[in-house]
């Protein structure tokens, strides 16, 4: 009978519908992730320069990555705002609206004017681009999420909520692969005057294709058998904040260590190696484009291993390895060897898979269907604010007033307080069951 059930549940996941939904949960993913990193990249790379006029490098790039953090604060702007129509609409077409306005954002990013071109209406229509990035993505998590994890038989939510966090490495690879090679055929002056516009050009045919993949979708089982049993919630968000606050809390928490983890070990980690250790930028992103790799692997390791006991278990495991991995931050990144930094970025790349692969199973478990858009969205895009915004901007300035060891000790606090969230957190067990479980 064991063996039976197996070859039912494999035959249901090879699919065209099941193959389409979990394409479409990565490729859309992806390509926001695509539009997000390469802000990331340019704002460590050239935005100080042209967008922000200082005599201080470092002021420069502070004041870029002030902008980096706008998206972070419109994220759970978006969050509420798609998680409304996500909760009362359905799950599809809120999905498309969010890959639109995050891919018009970016496309439009490519033909803005520079500060010595309009002076200071260059970094506010810069501003105002990055807010519309981060109104989107808080859309787009919580709804490739669902439409992974809605559609998953029993015993494989994890293994599904695991492909649009896979979308994260994949859409990495494509953005910091593209600025790679401008850097390898474009010189400096080249890339600075113009090179820099061409991957957010670039955007909008990715953003057709996740389209593509988009429009063909249902309506997930779960959104329609809670349908079915009520109405949906005329202010899924006053739902949400009055039944479900303690879940939104600690879903918050529990998601920061996965945000400060990965921006310190790629936006903060390129601004470092190129301007204080002086690393070339291509050897750089050489470096982090095989670290990536590992995040990957971390994710498809958490997925299966959550599956087969819970995700809540692994990402706490994850949050103590990445703990005790923050103390390496300082002697690896600060030994000046390009084998040695390399070798902390996968391991905390590894380890972010760990405390970031899970989310995609557990965040949603901790809500009911009819709130589950809007609570998981929240959830996530406040986390982001907490572990990820101003992570590059703090690390800056920490590095500045004590060292690479303050950084690591910034890490390791950010992590530590995901693992005490998740310590007094489950996932519901049944629709109708407390939402909140206090950890035996």
């Amino acid at each position: 009978m064991a063996k039976q059930g197996a070859a039912i549940t494999t035959t249901a996941i090879n699919t065209p519908h099941t193959r389409r939904v979990l394409t479409a949960s990565l490729v859309g993913t992806a390509v926001e992730f695509y539009d997000f990193y390469i802000y990331a990249t340019a704002a460590a790379l050239v935005f100080g320069p042209l967008f922000f006029p200082s005599d201080s490098p470092s002021a420069q790039l502070m004041s870029s990555y002030a902008t980096f953090a706008i998206a972070f604060i419109a994220r759970p702007v978006g969050a509420v705002f798609f998680g409304h129509f996500g909760d009362r609409i359905g799950r599809k077409s809120t999905l498309v609206a969010s890959l639109m306005l995050m891919g018009g954002a970016t496309f439009a990013i490519a033909f803005l004017p520079t500060y010595a071109q309009v002076g200071w209406i260059a970094p506010f229509l810069l501003c105002v681009l990055r807010f519309g990035q981060g109104f989107g993505l808080g859309g787009e998590w919580g709804g490739a999420a669902l439409l992974a994890v809605e559609n998953a038989p029993p015993g494989w939510k994890a293994r599904f909520g695991m492909f649009p966090q896979l979308g994260a490495p994949v859409g990495f690879l494509a953005a910091n692969g593209f600025f790679l090679l401008l850097g390898l055929f474009l010189t400096q002056e080249q890339f600075t005057t113009w090179g820099w516009r061409i991957p957010f050009l670039a955007s909008a045919a990715l953003v057709i294709i996740g389209l593509w993949v988009r429009l063909k979708l249902t309506e997930t089982p779960e959104f329609k058998e809670a349908l079915e049993k009520a109405p949906p919630p005329h202010a899924p968000l006053g739902e949400v904040l009055v039944k479900h606050w303690p879940q939104v809390l600690g879903g918050t928490l529990g998601a920061v260590a996965c945000f400060a983890t990965y921006y310190v070990a790629t936006a903060f980690a390129l601004g470092y190696g190129v301007g204080t250790l002086g690393y070339s930028r291509e050897t750089f992103l050489i470096v982090q484009l095989i670290a990536i790799l590992f995040l990957a692997i971390g994710i498809i390791w958490a997925g299966v291993w959550a599956d087969k006991s819970n995700p809540r278990t692994v990402l706490m495991t994850g949050c103590v390895l990445t703990v005790l991995a923050s103390f390496a931050l300082a002697p690896l990144m600060g030994s000046g060897s390009l084998l040695l930094i390399g070798l902390f970025l996968a391991l905390a790349q590894l380890l972010m898979g760990f405390v970031y692969g899970p989310l995609g199973a557990w965040l949603p478990g901790l809500f009911p269907a009819r709130v589950r858009y809007t609570g998981a969205s929240i959830a996530f895009n406040v986390g982001g604010i907490l572990g990820g915004g101003l992570t590059p901007l703090i690390s800056a300035q920490l590095v500045e007033l004590g060292g690479l060891t303050y950084v690591g000790f910034y890490l390791g606090a950010a992590t530590g307080l995901s693992f005490l969230a998740l310590l007094f957190l489950r996932q519901r067990k049944q629709e109708d069951a407390p939402t909140l479980t206090p950890a035996v």
